[in-house]
C-alpha cells in the first residue's frame, strides 16, 4: 500500500480528533474530487514500519478518537488487503478507538468482505458533485451515507445499513 499524508488530530473526517491514512489509488475519479492527487495507486509514498508506528503513536494519546482510512479508496484492489491488515493491527492494539472508512463503493457491495469486522463507520457511494453539500457531516454529496458498520452486521437484514447517528 501507498499513501499521501497522515493527518494528525483531524475533526473533519469522523467522530472526534482523529487520525487519518490518506491511500493512494483510486478508480472512481468523481468530478470534483477534493483529493485527487490521490488517484494513481503507484503515487506517494510506500506504507513501511515508520508510517505505522506514526499512527500508533498518536493512537497512544488518549484523545485521540480513532483512525480514518480515506484517499484515494482504501478498497481500491491494490489497498484492500493492507488496509485490511493493518485494521486488524489498530482492532487489536487499540480496541477501545473507533476505525472509520471512506470509499466510494457501496456498502451492499463490500458489506461481506472481511475487512469490515474491523470498521466501526464506513462512509459510502461516489462523491457527486451535483450532490455536493457543505452543511452534511462527514460526507462530501448527498447520496454518500455515514454506516454504522457493527450495528448493520448484527442486524437481519444487513443490506440495509444502519446509518450513524450524527
Amino acid at each position: 500500500m501507498r499513501y499521501h499524508n497522515i493527518t494528525k488530530a483531524d475533526m473533519l473526517n469522523g467522530d472526534g480528533l482523529r487520525v487519518v491514512l490518506w491511500v493512494a489509488g483510486c478508480s472512481h475519479c468523481c468530478k470534483g474530487c477534493h483529493n485527487p492527487v490521490t488517484w494513481d495507486p503507484d503515487g506517494g509514498i510506500l506504507f513501511d514500519e515508520a508510517a505505522r508506528q506514526e499512527i500508533f503513536e498518536q493512537l497512544d494519546k488518549p484523545y485521540i478518537s480513532g483512525l480514518t482510512f480515506s484517499g484515494g479508496d482504501p478498497m481500491h484492489s491494490v489497498n484492500r488487503p493492507d488496509v485490511r491488515t493493518f485494521a486488524a493491527q489498530v482492532r487489536e492494539a487499540y480496541p477501545d478507538k473507533t476505525i472509520w472508512l471512506y470509499t466510494g463503493e457501496l456498502w451492499e457491495n463490500i458489506m461481506t468482505d472481511g475487512i469490515m469486522q474491523y470498521i466501526d463507520v464506513l462512509v459510502d457511494g461516489e462523491f457527486v458533485e451535483e450532490e455536493k453539500d457543505a452543511t452534511l457531516h462527514w460526507k462530501g454529496s448527498a447520496n454518500q451515507r455515514v454506516i454504522d458498520v457493527q450495528a448493520s452486521l448484527k442486524q437481519d437484514d444487513a443490506a440495509v445499513p444502519v446509518l450513524y447517528a450524527v
